[in-house]
C-alpha cells in the first residue's frame, strides 16, 4: 500500500513540475524576447542603453527520493550571449555543486546526481556564471539561483514515547482525561497531508476512548472498580495523510493504572470472637487480636477500633495496630475469677480517612462481639491493707501484743493462712508474729532515743501451698514516755573576775533533752535544796529554758579560793518529772579593766610576781643551752673510748697488763678448769677482741664444731681463716688467742720450770744494752754472780 502511494504522489508531482516547468519556460522566453529587443534597438538606433541579463531561470523544483535509473533532470542555464558556437563555459558553484549536483559546462544543463531526502535538507542555493573560454572573462556576472525539494509522504508518525504510563482514580465519570498522548511527522506539513495525523484506539475498549485530533485518553465507561480490575493496557495508533486510505501510521501503548478510592466500609469476617485470660495476668497484657477486612488500600484502609458497650469496658481496652491494622484486647484492671467469669465486650471498627463522595454507599463502619472468659488460679493471700501503721509507747513490756495484720485467700478454697517476719527486716529480733492470727508482739525492750522507727516485712503464706505467699510492710513508730533527766548541753568552762561586782552575769546556761514530748521542752533552774542560799553565786531561771549564773559579792580572791563549784537542779515539766543535777565549775581570774581573762592559777600569779616574761623565756633558753652541751660531751666522750689501745704502727713499747690472780698453782684445780683447753667444743663461742675496746655488740658468728678434728693444725687454720675473715678486726696485727694445745706435741716443754738446769748456757748481756726500762732484767740475769746471790 506505501509503495502505491508513493508511485501515485510521484506522478502527481512529476505532472505539476511539467506544468510548472511549461509555464516557467513560457515566462522565460518572453523575458528573453523582451531583451532581444531591447538589444536590437540598442544597435539600430546607435543608443547606448544598460545591456540587461538574458538568465532563463528563476528557481528549479526537485521531487526527493528519485528511483529511477539515469540522473534526475534538474533544468537548464542559457544567456543569450550563447551563439551556440560553444565559445561560452558554464561553471556551478555552492550547496552540493559538483556532488550532488553536475552541470554540462556547454550546454547548461543541470542534473541531481543522487537520490535527495527533503527531511534531511529541503532548499539548496547554487550560483551560476557564464565565462567566455577564449578570453576566461565571464560574459554575465554571477547569479544566485533556488533549488526546491518536494516533499512525498515517506515518513510514518512516530509518538514521543513507546511506552505511557497513567493512572486515573477509581469510580470516576465518563470523559474523565486520563493522559494526552504526542505524535509527529517528519514530512512537510505545508505540503499536502502527509504529516496530518490522526488518533485512533486499538485496544482498551470500551473502558478508554480517544480524542482524535488532541490524542487525549478518557475513561468511557462509568464507576470503573479498582476492586475488580486495577490495570489497563491501551494501544493507540497515529496515522497521517489525515486518516485516508495509504496514510502511514505509528503506535505506542499507554499502561492504565485505576488507584483507589475509600469507596469500600471496614467489615469483620466473623461476628463473634472467644478469648480467656488468668485472673492472675498483669495489667497491660495482651489478650488476642481481631481484624476487620477492608478492600481499599494505603489510608484508605485505615481503620480505628473502641470499645462502644459491653459488661467489661471497664476492665478491657483495645488499641489498633497501625502497621497490621489490628485491634488488641489488653487487660485495664485486674480480673478475679471470683468476682466475675465471664465478659461480653461490643468493639466497633470504623474508617479514619471516609470520603464524602461515597456516603451514600452505607456507613463506614461494623461491629463484632467480643467474648473473654476469665480462668481460676491459685492466688497468693491478700492483706486487709496496703501497708500498717502501729504505735507503741517505748516502755512496753516484753511479750505485750502492739498491733496485728490480717490476710485472707482470695479462692473459693479459703486455704488456712501463716503469718511470719522476715528476719532480714528484723535482725536484732525484736519482734514476732503469732504464726496463726497475726498479732504483733515484743520480744525486746523499746528504746525511742535508739529507734525511733522500726520498719518491719510480714510474710503470709498458704499453709497447703508455702509457695503462694505475699509481702506487707509494717511501720512501727515508738511514742516517746520521759525517761530521761534534762542534762547541760555542753561542757562549759566558767570564770569570775576578782573584781567581779554583785549582780555581774558571768554564764548562760541551756540544757537538752533526749526525750520529745509532744508539747515541746520546758525546763526549770532552782539551787539544790541541800544548799538553798549559795552566798557567792546567784541562779536565774530566764523562762525561756535557760539560765544565768550572777555574781553575789563583791570581789573574788584567788589566794583564798581558785575554784568554786555551783551545784544546779534542772527538772522538766513532763510526766513523770525527771530531774538532774548540774555542777558549774567557776575559776576564779585575773581580769583588766574590761573584764578580759589574764589569768587564772595561784602559781602563775606568784610567778609574774618575781618575773616577767622576757625573763622566762630566758631562763628557758640557758635551761636549753646547758642540755645541748651534755649531749656534746656524752658524744665525744664515747668517740674517745672507740679509739684502739695500738695507735700507731711505730709505737711497740711493752704493755704490761695486771690481772692479780695467780692463782693456786698446777695443785689448784678449783681456780682455773683445765677441761677447757682439752674440750675444743667448750672454745667455740667467739671471744670478743681484747685488743680494742668492743664499738658495738656485734652478732657472735657459729662455727662448726671441731670436736671431731683432733688435727691441730688443721684447728689453727681454720681459726685462722675466720680471723682474717672477721669484719669487726682490726687493720693491724693483733694476738689471737686460741686457748687449744691438742693431744701431744713431738717438742719439747716449753715450761720455765725446766730451764734452770740451761741458764749457764744463755748470755743475758744484750739486756743492758736495752735502755733502763730492761736495766732491772739485766742485774737478775746479767752475771754469774747474781745467779748465785
Amino acid at each position: 500500500m506505501r509503495t502505491c502511494s508513493c508511485l501515485s504522489l510521484f506522478l502527481w508531482t512529476y505532472m505539476f513540475q511539467v506544468v510548472e516547468s511549461t509555464q516557467l519556460q513560457e515566462k522565460m522566453s518572453r523575458y528573453l524576447q523582451k531583451g532581444k529587443i531591447l538589444s536590437l534597438s540598442e544597435d539600430n538606433g546607435k543608443m547606448l542603453h544598460r545591456t540587461k541579463r538574458g538568465w532563463m531561470w528563476n528557481q528549479f523544483f526537485l521531487l526527493e527520493e528519485y528511483t529511477g535509473t539515469d540522473t534526475q533532470y534538474v533544468g537548464k542555464l542559457h544567456t543569450d550571449q550563447d551563439k551556440g558556437d560553444g565559445n561560452l563555459k558554464y561553471i556551478l558553484t555552492g550547496d552540493g555543486a559538483g556532488s550532488l549536483f553536475i552541470i554540462d559546462e556547454n550546454t547548461g544543463d543541470i542534473h541531481a546526481a543522487k537520490k535527495l531526502d527533503r527531511e534531511e535538507k529541503s532548499l539548496y542555493v547554487l550560483r551560476a556564471k557564464a565565462i567566455d573560454r577564449k578570453t576566461g572573462r565571464q560574459v554575465e556576472p554571477e547569479s544566485e539561483f533556488i533549488i526546491k525539494i518536494h516533499d512525498i509522504n515517506d515518513n510514518e508518525p512516530k509518538f514521543t514515547k513507546d511506552l505511557y504510563t497513567a493512572s486515573v482514580p477509581e469510580m470516576s465519570g465518563v470523559g474523565t482525561s486520563v493522559i494526552q498522548v504526542l505524535a509527529t511527522d517528519a514530512d512537510d506539513a505545508n505540503y499536502g497531508n502527509s504529516a496530518k495525523i490522526v488518533y485512533s484506539i486499538l485496544q482498551g475498549q470500551p473502558y478508554f476512548s480517544v480524542d482524535p485530533e488532541s490524542g487525549i485518553i478518557k475513561t468511557a465507561l462509568p464507576d470503573m472498580s479498582r476492586e475488580n480490575r486495577e490495570q489497563y493496557q491501551v494501544v493507540i495508533q497515529a496515522k497521517d495523510m489525515g486518516g485516508q486510505m495509504g496514510g502511514l501510521s505509528g503506535t505506542t501503548t499507554v499502561n492504565i493504572t485505576l488507584t483507589d478510592v475509600n469507596n469500600n466500609p471496614p467489615r469483620f469476617p466473623q461476628s463473634t470472637y472467644q478469648f480467656s485470660s488468668s485472673e492472675s495476668v498483669s495489667l497491660g497484657t495482651p489478650l488476642g487480636r481481631i481484624k476487620a477486612n477492608d478492600p481499599d488500600v494505603g489510608e484508605n484502609a485505615e481503620m480505628e477500633y473502641s470499645l462502644v458497650e459491653g459488661d467489661g469496658s471497664n476492665m478491657f481496652d483495645i488499641i489498633t495496630d497501625k502497621d497490621t491494622q489490628e485491634g488488641i484486647i489488653t487487660v485495664k484492671k485486674q480480673l478475679d475469677f471470683e468476682k466475675k467469669m465471664l465478659y461480653t465486650l461490643r468493639i466497633e471498627a470504623s474508617n479514619t480517612h471516609p470520603d464524602p463522595r461515597f456516603q451514600h454507599l452505607g456507613p463506614f463502619k461494623d461491629t463484632a462481639v467480643v467474648k473473654i472468659s476469665v480462668e481460676d488460679v491459685d492466688e497468693p493471700p491478700i492483706f486487709s491493707k496496703p501497708f500498717y501503721l502501729i504505735e507503741v509507747d517505748e516502755d512496753v513490756k516484753e511479750g505485750s501484743i502492739i498491733g496485728q495484720v490480717i490476710a485472707y485467700d482470695p479462692d473459693a478454697i479459703k486455704n488456712l493462712i501463716k503469718y511470719s517476719v522476715d528476719r532480714h527486716t528484723d535482725m536484732d529480733r525484736i519482734f514476732n508474729i503469732h504464726s496463726g492470727n497475726g498479732s504483733i508482739f515484743t520480744l525486746k525492750p523499746l528504746d525511742r532515743e535508739a529507734y525511733p522507727w522500726h520498719n518491719i516485712s510480714i510474710t503470709a503464706s498458704e499453709i497447703n501451698n508455702p509457695k503462694q505467699s505475699s509481702h506487707i510492710s509494717v511501720f512501727i513508730r515508738i511514742l516517746d514516755i520521759n525517761d530521761h533527766a534534762p542534762e547541760f548541753a555542753k561542757y562549759y568552762e566558767t570564770f569570775v573576775c576578782e573584781n567581779a561586782k554583785p549582780g555581774e552575769l558571768i554564764q548562760t546556761i541551756s540544757v537538752m533533752d533526749k526525750d520529745d514530748p509532744p508539747r515541746g521542752h520546758k525546763f526549770f533552774f532552782e539551787p539544790v535544796p541541800e544548799f538553798p542560799l549559795n552566798p557567792n553565786f546567784t541562779i536565774v531561771d530566764n523562762k525561756d529554758n535557760t539560765a544565768g549564773v550572777l555574781t553575789r559579792k563583791d570581789g573574788y580572791s584567788r589566794h583564798k579560793m581558785s575554784t568554786y563549784l555551783l551545784p544546779i537542779l534542772i527538772f522538766d515539766n513532763d510526766y513523770p518529772i525527771q530531774s538532774s543535777t548540774g555542777t558549774l565549775t567557776i575559776r576564779v581570774c585575773a581580769c583588766d579593766n574590761q573584764g578580759n581573762m589574764q589569768s587564772c592559777n595561784a602559781e602563775a600569779l606568784i610567778l609574774s610576781a618575781g618575773l616577767s616574761t622576757g625573763a622566762l623565756i630566758a631562763i628557758l633558753l640557758c635551761i636549753l643551752i646547758l642540755l645541748i652541751l651534755v649531749v656534746l660531751f656524752a658524744a665525744l666522750k664515747r668517740q674517745r673510748k672507740k679509739e684502739p689501745l695500738i695507735i700507731s704502727k711505730d709505737d711497740v713499747r711493752d704493755n704490761i697488763v695486771t690481772y692479780n690472780d695467780e692463782g693456786g698453782g698446777e695443785e689448784d684445780t678449783q681456780a682455773f678448769d683445765i677441761g677447757t683447753l682439752r674440750n675444743p667444743e667448750a672454745r667455740e663461742d667467739s671471744k670478743l677482741r681484747r685488743d680494742v675496746i668492743p664499738e658495738t655488740i656485734f652478732q657472735i658468728r657459729r662455727t662448726a664444731p671441731l670436736w671431731e678434728n683432733i688435727d691441730v693444725q688443721d684447728f689453727i687454720h681454720r681459726r685462722l681463716k675466720e680471723n682474717d675473715l672477721d669484719p669487726s678486726a682490726p687493720p693491724y696485727d693483733s694476738l689471737a688467742t686460741y686457748a687449744y694445745e691438742g693431744n701431744d706435741s713431738i717438742a719439747d716443754s716449753l715450761s720455765s720450770l725446766e730451764s734452770l738446769t740451761a741458764d749457764g748456757n744463755q748470755d743475758y748481756d744484750y739486756l743492758s744494752d736495752w735502755g733502763p726500762r730492761f736495766k732491772k732484767l739485766a742485774d737478775m740475769y746479767g752475771g754469774d754472780d747474781s745467779d748465785h746471790d
